[in-house]
């Protein structure tokens, strides 16, 4: 990998973690169409690249992670203010992601990140959106989420851990499913992705602590990271005007096309 696809990665991690289109699938179909070896330090750089994204979530939604960090202590004293219920919702709803990716998430990085498998789950993810925008009704705010609502979709974003599903596509579709508006449901979801993000993110700088620092493309690693922090801003700033009154079907066709793309490319090539 050289300073150019490092670029082109972060690119392809900022436009596509927070679109519902998989930035984890997006990544394995560039590298595979394109030839780049992901080399030894591969699902690394990856975490490299989400924790580009999470900064730029961190930036763009500011103001409500600072009131979250007020609102923590009355959060878990059972305080019923606003941020302190959004608090303990974020809480309940990241408890599945822990919970599944603590028992399977080395096992799905080595068994599920063929292009083929990608096309399977793009597929699968589309026709998940198309379902949740034409029976959702897209009538409540978010903030009208019970514990249990939460909680499933949680387990829409654990199943995200399945790269092509798309963490925000996922979560997108349990949210419109369970009858909340679009721009509240993105604002949610973006703010539950955080402790996911951060938690992969410390997992993977452990294990790269057991390999050593001057081992560490630190060059490679801050190119990617810089590039999707800021695209991925400017992609935050797109969807959370877009989806205030657009439908998500466009993203659902856009991944049945790039499932098609893939199969068409593994039969020929």
């Amino acid at each position: 990998m050289d300073l150019i696809s490092a670029a082109l990665l972060g690119v392809v991690q900022g436009l596509t973690e927070f679109l519902p289109v998989s930035s984890s699938g997006h990544l394995i179909l560039a590298r595979a169409f394109f030839g780049w070896d992901p080399g030894r330090f591969g699902m690394a750089f990856d975490v490299a690249c989400h924790v580009g994204t999470l900064l730029a979530v961190v930036a763009f939604f500011r103001a409500d992670i600072a009131r979250l960090i007020v609102a923590a202590p009355g959060a878990l004293t059972g305080r019923d203010g606003e941020y302190e219920r959004l608090g303990r919702l974020i809480i309940v709803g990241t408890i599945p992601v822990v919970i599944v990716g603590g028992l399977f998430a080395d096992a799905i990085e080595a068994q599920i990140r063929s292009p083929l498998l990608v096309a399977v789950t793009l597929t699968i993810g589309g026709i998940g959106l198309i379902v949740a925008e034409r029976l959702g009704r897209k009538s409540r705010d978010a903030a009208a989420l019970g514990y249990g609502e939460a909680f499933v979709i949680g387990v829409a974003q654990s199943a995200a851990l399945a790269p092509g599903i798309s963490r925000s596509g996922a979560t997108l579709t349990a949210a419109l499913l369970l009858n909340i508006e679009r721009a509240s449901a993105a604002r949610f979801v973006f703010l539950l992705s955080l402790p996911a993000i951060i938690a992969a993110a410390a997992k993977e700088g452990l294990e790269l602590a057991t390999v050593g620092i001057d081992a560490i493309p630190v060059t490679l690693f801050a190119v990617g990271m810089v590039t999707s922090a800021i695209v991925g801003y400017i992609t935050i700033r797109f969807l959370m005007r877009y989806v205030a009154s657009h439908s998500l079907e466009v993203f659902a066709y856009y991944r049945f096309a790039l499932a098609a793309i893939t199969v068409v490319w593994l039969l020929t090539r």
